[in-house]
């Protein structure tokens, strides 16, 4: 579960993630350089990954350490195991 400090800190890295989007729909709306597109659908790829990075992080040291305390600590490193599969396709 994120913390306050951590939710503040997502939420406000998803909202620079959708000023991004728009940015990039604007940008292929204007009909601009596709190079220059696809460097932004880059960097807001990248956003979203740091943005995911910090929640999977605070799982980690937040829900998965409580669950290796109450005795289910491989699923739970199960779960996340699959969780990291997923993200790293």
């Amino acid at each position: 579960m994120l913390n306050e400090t951590e939710k503040k800190d997502v939420r406000q890295r998803l909202k620079k993630v959708a000023g991004q989007i728009n940015g990039i729909d604007k940008m292929v709306e204007e009909g601009r350089y596709c190079v220059d597109i696809v460097q932004q659908i880059v960097a807001a790829r990248a956003a979203l990954n740091k943005a995911a990075m910090l929640i999977l992080e605070s799982h980690a040291k937040s829900c998965v350490i409580k669950a290796i305390k109450e005795d289910h600590g491989e699923e739970s490193i199960d779960e996340l195991m699959q969780v990291l599969k997923h993200f790293t396709k």
